[in-house]
């Protein structure tokens, strides 16, 4: 019903995860933007690396744990098992959490859950996950930080109430606004949301991975956005296209005690490379096998796009994997 103006954190909780909400429909996800998981196979590679480090470092449980995080159609976890051996594969126990239907070509070894089970021991991989969950968006007036509301069929957005007090503590400290018309989203549901799911590790390693910032390079204005058919598009809340935004991970990071690293090195670290083979004119075939490798790698670890992700790191029960530990703080 139109003329109904609701904060925005709602309106993009219903937009999303409502009855009719965008990821209330199988695959939609996966045909309207492009993931590290979609980009390259290499992406699973890479965690199957990072896996047999946890296994070790956990000394090979009888079950081991992967977990992803908003998992779309369960493609990183059909790749992941594929290039797992076979004693690794009868120990593990995958799950993919997300709100939406489950596909029915998804392969039975794979369960399927609206959220995060207890007791995880093993891997949790939160894939541009945080940047999904809903957030408050406020604007600074002459009278301080406001709230700012929205019609959720058509997106025209007005001001209306101050935000909450827990809110507002959370600007002061992440996000302070100075200028009238400054605009930032309130992270206090990003740093509850990866707290909660950090709770949920026994032990062992939960990663996230998403576009982020940091406190002295605060978009000034936000960074709500939406995506639909691969193109941005304005965020109209009315379940047509996803909503995002970028992640204070420095706060999330705060919030569980978890380090930082970015994509690019984290994915460096872990054997993904991206460099042009030298050209061997007796190895045609070859030799255009290992340069389309070499691109799909670079385009993970590309600085200006995937791998300028940052990732949140969480060790529980065991140290920051060897390849990883280098990394921290990059």
């Amino acid at each position: 019903m139109r003329g109904v103006w609701v904060p925005w954190r709602a309106a993009m909780e219903e937009a999303l995860y409502g009855v009719r909400g965008f990821y209330r429909t199988t695959g939609a996800a996966a045909r309207h933007f492009r993931t590290s998981v979609h980009a390259s196979r290499h992406f699973a590679a890479a965690m199957a690396t990072l896996l047999a480090e946890v296994d070790g470092g956990l000394r090979r449980p009888g079950r081991l744990d992967v977990v992803d995080m908003g998992g779309g159609d369960g493609r990183l976890l059909c790749d992941l098992h594929a290039q797992l051996p076979p004693h690794v594969q009868q120990r593990l126990r995958l799950v993919v959490v997300e709100r939406g239907q489950r596909p029915s070509e998804l392969p039975g070894h794979i369960h399927w859950a609206p959220e995060a089970p207890d007791g995880i021991s093993g891997l949790i991989v939160a894939n541009e996950w945080l940047d999904n969950v809903p957030v408050d968006v406020v604007e600074q007036t002459a009278n301080g930080p406001r709230l700012v509301v929205v019609e959720p069929q058509t997106g025209e957005e007005r001001i209306d109430g101050r935000p909450a007090k827990e809110d507002r503590r959370w600007l002061d400290r992440w996000w302070p606004l100075a200028e009238t018309g400054e605009r930032a989203e309130v992270g206090r549901s990003r740093d509850e949301g990866w707290h909660e799911l950090v709770k949920r590790l026994h032990r062992g390693l939960a990663i996230a991975a998403d576009y982020g910032h940091y406190r002295h390079s605060r978009p000034p204005f936000g960074s709500l956005t939406g995506y639909r058919d691969g193109r941005q598009v304005l965020p109209v809340p009315d379940g047509s296209c996803d909503l995002t935004a970028h992640v204070a991970l420095d706060a999330c990071a705060q919030a569980t005690g978890s380090q930082l690293t970015t994509q690019r090195a984290a994915l460096r670290a872990l054997g993904v490379r991206g460099a042009r083979p030298p050209y061997d004119p007796a190895a045609d075939t070859a030799y255009l096998r290992e340069l389309l490798v070499a691109s799909e790698e670079a385009e993970l670890i590309d600085p200006d796009g995937l791998g300028g992700f940052g990732w949140l790191v969480h060790a529980k029960g065991m140290s920051v994997p060897t390849p990883l530990r280098g990394t921290i703080g990059s």
